[in-house]
């Protein structure tokens, strides 16, 4: 979700060992949410130059989100002056197709668009939640701050919204309407629901599903700490140890009956085992360890383990997924340093 710095310019470099037409990656960290790609052929070392650039484009404008890609089309969101934009890239060559107003910037972060078929949605900064179509048109609009009285935290909106059949799940935060379900279509109202905690402000976190013992439900980390949620809108389960806190950001994972989440600024990670009672689900811990913290730019699991970066110090670890134990953990700064999101493919991190 965050990076070090902003960036108006988007470059491509050509990673593969043989041409071939890569994967999809339509929304934030792919497309099961986890930062985990399954494409293989990759080249497993670089040239001491780095791989050949294939094409570069500036202008794009600042912010901090990332880069969805369906069909020949790349899609990124960056600040235009005073107000966000849902940009459409040729997938070739880095030509700009179109550009869409989503609403006021609020900051330099940004979301990552999600590409559902011929639309594309957007969170803005300031809570303007949008539906594009292909041709970079407006279908819907809605206002989740005003409309829901929704509660953002210091740095405004970043949450990449989620499809899940007809249905668009984001999280105005607040105490009324946490979280909500639209039309995809539409953009009309599903259901709200509002969540029993004592700070409910929105997050930077996405949302993400679950399904344990085939009951499918939505997990979300807010302020408040990570939360379980039904798909008819029904609140399930909490665990509030990982909340409140200056910024919950980490997107949580999900592995069969378990679900794994950490939090910034010193609070810790958990692991979560799902317990199933008929449509009710509620959530034991296995463990909570603090020195699996992370701050920025989220915790990734291959396997039996789970990597990522120390709270933004630039010291990167591995752990059991199933314990906690730390395996290995970089003890000083290297040339890398700061915040860094971390994505698996072929082999590699």
């Amino acid at each position: 979700m965050f990076l070090r710095s902003a960036s108006s310019a988007l470059l491509l470099a050509a990673a593969f060992a043989a041409p071939a037409l890569a994967d999809d990656w339509p929304q934030f960290r792919g497309p099961a949410r986890d930062g985990v790609s399954r494409e293989k052929g990759l080249l497993q070392e670089w040239p001491k130059d780095g791989p050949p650039l294939s094409w570069s484009v500036k202008g794009l404008g600042g912010g901090y989100s990332t880069v969805s890609v369906a069909g020949d089309r790349l899609y990124t969101l960056g600040n235009r002056g005073k107000d966000s934009h849902i940009i459409a890239l040729d997938r070739k060559t880095g030509a700009i197709i179109w550009t869409a107003e989503v609403g006021t910037a609020g900051g330099n972060l940004g979301c990552t668009p999600t590409v559902d078929g011929d639309h594309v949605y957007a969170l803005g900064q300031m809570g303007d939640l949008v539906c594009i179509d292909h041709d970079g048109k407006r279908v819907w609009h809605r206002d989740v701050m005003k409309e829901f009285g929704g509660v953002k935290g210091g740095w405004n909106y970043c949450e990449s919204p989620l499809i899940d059949g007809d249905r668009v799940i984001v999280t105005p935060g607040g105490n009324n309407a946490t979280v909500v379900a639209l039309n995809k279509k539409t953009g009309e109202t599903i259901w709200t629901c509002p969540l029993p905690l004592k700070h409910t402000e929105a997050g930077y976190s996405s949302v993400v599903v679950a399904q344990p013992g085939g009951v499918k439900h939505y997990v979300q980390l807010v302020n408040g700490g990570l939360v379980g949620i039904g798909t008819d809108g029904k609140f399930l389960w909490k665990y509030e140890k990982l909340g409140p806190n200056t910024a919950n950001i980490p997107t949580p994972i999900i592995t069969g009956d378990y679900v794994f989440a950490s939090a910034g600024y010193g609070k810790g990670a958990a692991l979560l085992k799902f317990k199933v009672d008929g449509k009710n689900v509620s959530v034991e811990e296995v463990y909570f360890k603090r020195e699996l913290t992370n701050k920025h730019g989220g915790v990734i699991r291959v396997g039996d383990y789970v990597y990522g970066d120390t709270d933004d110090q630039g010291k990167p670890f591995c752990a059991e997924a199933a314990t906690g134990k730390v395996r290995w953990k970089r003890s000083e700064e290297g040339t890398g340093r700061g915040s860094a999101a971390v994505v698996y493919a072929d082999g590699r991190l």
